[in-house]
């Protein structure tokens, strides 16, 4: 990487830092605060309607009513709270993480989004952040940029060690060329954080046939 593109990978990691620490604030809030306070409601109305139910039913129906529509609320700040906390792979793995990030992103695309994460491809972070992070970003620059119909992210075991894939059959670029230009943030960030994590990223295109972004984690070299 040129001394120029690193110091711009430095800089916009540390302006995403910024902004994830703002996140994971926002979800302790929603998921400490919010949730907690609208599961107490739910058991005050829960008495509620036991204290009704046989002197007066209909109020009793009214509440279980309402109880409905409270649950609904804490599942959206429960899942608000996982969407917007950048620590969902520390705190329920990464498998989980690229599932909610599949469903998310799959309401952005009008094609087809295909998840595979092998039960065995286990990632410990921060690695795991780091390929749910590119994986993110690819997935994004995918549907964004490329005019393709399918992704497909991919988690697997190789001989090495683990891997993630991340690749679309739209239009493809020069890789290349957008490198020595600087052009992409996303390209530029997917880099920075595999070199982090230690991770050997790579990622190929061709006009006309789509992309390939790579991230593997090697296995640990045998202690001899």
């Amino acid at each position: 990487m040129y001394d120029g593109r690193r110091s711009l990978a430095d800089m916009l990691a540390t302006m995403v830092e910024y902004r994830e620490n703002e996140l994971a604030r926002v979800s302790r809030l929603l998921h400490d605060e919010v949730g907690q306070v609208l599961s107490a409601v739910g058991l005050h109305l829960e008495a509620l309607r036991l204290d009704f139910e046989s002197r007066a039913p209909e109020i009793a129906g009214r509440t279980a009513e309402i109880q409905g529509i409270l649950e609904q609320a804490v599942a959206l700040v429960r899942n608000l709270s996982y969407e917007l906390n950048p620590a969902i792979v520390e705190r329920a793995g990464l498998a989980f993480a690229l599932d909610r990030l599949a469903g998310r992103l799959r309401g952005k695309f009008k094609g087809t989004l295909r998840l595979l994460h092998e039960p065995n491809a286990h990632v410990p972070a921060p690695a795991g952040t780091a390929f749910y992070k590119i994986a993110e970003l690819a997935v994004e620059n995918a549907i964004i940029h490329s005019d393709c119909t399918l992704i497909e992210v991919l988690v697997r075991r190789t001989k090495a060690g683990v891997a993630l894939e991340v690749r679309d059959n739209g239009k493809g670029f020069n890789v290349q060329a957008a490198c020595e230009e600087q052009a992409g943030l996303g390209l530029t960030l997917m880099e920075h954080y595999g070199r982090e994590a230690g991770l050997q990223y790579s990622i190929e295109s061709t006009l006309g046939k789509g992309t390939t972004v790579r991230a593997a984690l090697p296995s640990p070299a045998p202690v001899t």
